[in-house]
């Protein structure tokens, strides 16, 4: 086994701390990673205070691991030591499924994706703990590999962040010829933004902040619409192909159905703490969808890495100690970082 330095929370809603753990010893296909930087996800939050129900405890969080292969089983073909890789939020799944025989791990229909933290490892039942850690063991088919030239820092939030809004982007085929406003400019939003416009699309950004429209252009949006002006809602009614909403508060999903355009489609990122109310003359008045959309498989988590270094799009972040994650837990509430925060292991 082997001993390993974390963060984790003890019990629900209890400040993050200093906890000691073990990994498991490398099994034949498993890559064995120093974490370099992890990702904090508003979901890590979620989890830690078990707002979603069945989190176990103690919890170490984290799903938006990178940093450099340092060991690998006798088996392992696709890395290497010194390879820059990458965890997103699963670490394994049935493999046998319709489901994970498509590469849609994510949607595991035999025993459900295998969460980086908050799970259960197949064969053992050991509990599963994500990268606010020294180091992190998975097998190669769940691991990622980091294109080179990015820095490795702004590349984490991009295991979540980034494939959560690629994938809907790439599955309902978004490109040149299509309007795409993205609802909410925060961690999921500003990776959308910036997406949808390298894959063509011209970007609004539907926003309750006025001050955010000059950030909003600067990361590629080319509209910015108020949603608190009346007037500027009513002016962008029946506008969008496609809504990519990133909010997960209370929201009055009508006032924003309202701006697709016939046949448009919202898809729903966040998870609000209720479920919303739709009016079905939202949609049956111009034969518009709801749909929902999970991160990515691995695959296609790996084709959002390569697209991205290909246009050179990484999460804007803010580095901080490990020391200071409650605070972050904090601000991030407060919507008081640009756009993810990213804790440098180096400090644990």
């Amino acid at each position: 086994m082997l001993p390993t330095k974390a963060y984790a929370a003890p019990a629900a809603r209890a400040p993050l701390a200093p906890f000691a753990f073990e990994r498991r010893d490398l099994r034949p296909h498993d890559v064995l990673i120093e974490i370099a930087y992890c990702g904090v996800c508003h979901s890590d939050l979620h989890q830690v205070r078990d707002e979603w129900g069945g989190a176990q405890f103690p919890m170490v969080p984290g799903h938006e691991i990178v940093g450099y292969v340092q060991a690998v089983g006798p088996e392992v073909k696709n890395f290497k030591v010194g390879d820059a890789a990458g965890v997103g939020c699963m670490v394994d799944s049935c493999r046998t499924c319709p489901s994970c025989q498509e590469g849609l791990e994510q949607y595991c229909e035999t025993t459900g994706m295998v969460g980086t933290y908050g799970g259960r490892e197949p064969g053992t039942g050991r509990p599963t703990y994500g990268g606010y850690s020294n180091q992190v063991v998975v097998d190669e088919k769940y691991t990622l590999r980091v294109p080179a030239g990015l820095d490795l820092a702004r590349v984490a939030p991009l295991l979540c962040a980034g494939i959560t809004t690629y994938s809907p982007l790439r599955q309902w085929g978004v490109g040149a010829g299509h309007r795409v406003a993205v609802l909410g400019l925060g961690g999921l939003g500003h990776m959308a933004v910036k997406i949808a416009a390298a894959m063509g699309a011209e970007v609004t950004v539907l926003s309750t902040s006025p001050g955010k429209e000059a950030d909003a252009k600067a990361l590629g949006a080319h509209q910015f619409v108020v949603t608190k002006d009346a007037a500027q809602l009513k002016a962008a009614a029946n506008s969008f192909d496609f809504i990519i909403n990133t909010v997960s508060a209370p929201l009055d999903l009508a006032a924003y159905l309202g701006l697709l355009r016939r046949d448009g489609t919202m898809i729903l990122l966040g998870v609000p703490p209720e479920a919303p109310q739709i009016p079905a003359f939202s949609l049956i008045g111009k034969r518009r969808r709801i749909a929902g959309s999970l991160i990515g498989g691995i695959a296609e988590t790996q084709e959002m890495l390569d697209f991205c270094a290909a246009h050179n799009l990484m999460s804007d972040i803010e580095l901080i100690a490990i020391k200071d994650i409650n605070e972050a837990y904090e601000r991030m509430l407060k919507g008081d970082v640009k756009y993810r925060f990213v804790i440098d292991m180096a400090t644990l």
